[in-house]
């Protein structure tokens, strides 16, 4: 059979969601969504059929994954864990969680607690948004342990009878979860493929530099990293993400995604790209929300998930698996191949 990477897998999508606490670091909270393939009952019931609500009053929102499914039995499965972006959530990209369990990948995401969204509509409300200082601060300091902490519980079985092969760990994330990517795979030598969305860290807008200063390149081995980014990325722009591929040591690939910018990383590319565009954010983000150009000007955000998909899953697959489809997929005429699905990229 032939390797397509881009259609959905042959397993049904389970998905629960689990608060683990810290212990070490006063009890910190850690709300965690897992995602996993689930036994065979479940085919053909998992598309649009997880309802969930991101905050009390919001419209609710689907995911392809059935509540509490039962996960499916045989050979412990590789894990991916997911880092959100600056004050988003756990469930920003089911897009691409729910792709990875559908090819028989656990995937975890817990909210980096004190980052997330919750704390936008707080300041919204407030009129006191949390201040950018003390938020990076804190979160440089939490985000990789975070990344760790899970893979931890998760090894040591308290993911609720799921169960991973610990010899077979990615992480990938958004934004500042790129950035928080790179860092844990730094400091958790069990991490052997990155898979950075749009990172942080690299030359941006946003004033001082804090987060490229602390990022460590020196990871000691070779963890292959793929790097998708952005051409139009305002928040994010795209020399910086140049500076940070060019920084990583291992071995990399960078595809960029033209006509797209730093939100198309995310489900409902349009909605999301719309709200942050025209409703008041984080004073962070200001100056560089005022050049966001509207979305009905940029590439449709089904062309990001299609590539993100994609190639994430032949990334984790060629590394994880040792699936040599995978890699000369990705080694071969990536423009061309996505040319040919109506999207446009360049590779580096």
């Amino acid at each position: 059979m032939a390797y397509d990477p881009f259609a959905r897998g042959p397993y049904p999508v389970g998905v629960r969601t689990l608060e683990l606490a810290d212990g070490a670091r006063a009890g910190r909270a850690l709300p965690t969504e897992f995602w996993y393939p689930a036994a065979d009952a479940y085919a053909g019931r998992d598309l649009g059929a997880d309802t969930f609500e991101l905050l009390p009053g919001f419209p609710s929102f689907t995911q392809d994954a059935v509540r509490d499914a039962v996960p499916r039995a045989g050979r412990p499965p590789p894990l991916v864990v997911f880092s959100h972006g600056y004050t988003a959530h756990r469930r920003q990209s089911t897009f691409l969680c729910t792709h990875l369990a559908s090819h028989g990948y656990v995937v975890a995401s817990a909210d980096h607690t004190g980052n997330t969204v919750l704390e936008v509509v707080q300041g919204m409300m407030t009129g006191r948004f949390p201040d950018p200082a003390v938020t990076l601060r804190e979160s440089i300091a939490a985000r990789p342990a975070d990344v760790t902490f899970v893979v931890d519980r998760v090894i040591a079985g308290e993911a609720d009878g799921i169960a991973i092969d610990a010899r077979r760990i990615g992480v990938a994330g958004h934004s500042f979860g790129g950035w928080t990517t790179l860092m844990a795979t730094a400091r958790d030598r069990r991490i052997r493929a990155a898979l950075p969305l749009a990172p942080a860290g690299g030359e941006n807008p946003l004033g001082a530099n804090v987060l490229g200063e602390t990022l460590d390149f020196s990871w000691g081995r070779d963890v292959p990293t793929l790097f998708i980014v952005a051409d139009q990325d305002n928040i994010l722009p795209l020399p910086g993400m140049h500076e940070l591929h060019g920084r990583t040591q291992a071995t990399k690939q960078m595809v960029i995604l033209q006509d797209a910018d730093h939100l198309h990383f995310c489900d409902n590319v349009e909605q999301v790209h719309e709200l942050f565009r025209t409703m008041p954010t984080d004073p962070l983000f200001a100056p560089a929300v005022a050049k966001i150009r509207p979305i009905g000007e940029l590439c449709p955000g089904a062309h990001a998930h299609d590539l993100v998909r994609g190639l994430g899953l032949a990334h984790m697959d060629a590394v994880l698996r040792g699936d040599e489809r995978a890699a000369a997929l990705l080694g071969g005429d990536v423009r061309g191949m996505m040319a040919e699905r109506g999207v446009r990229v360049d590779v580096r």
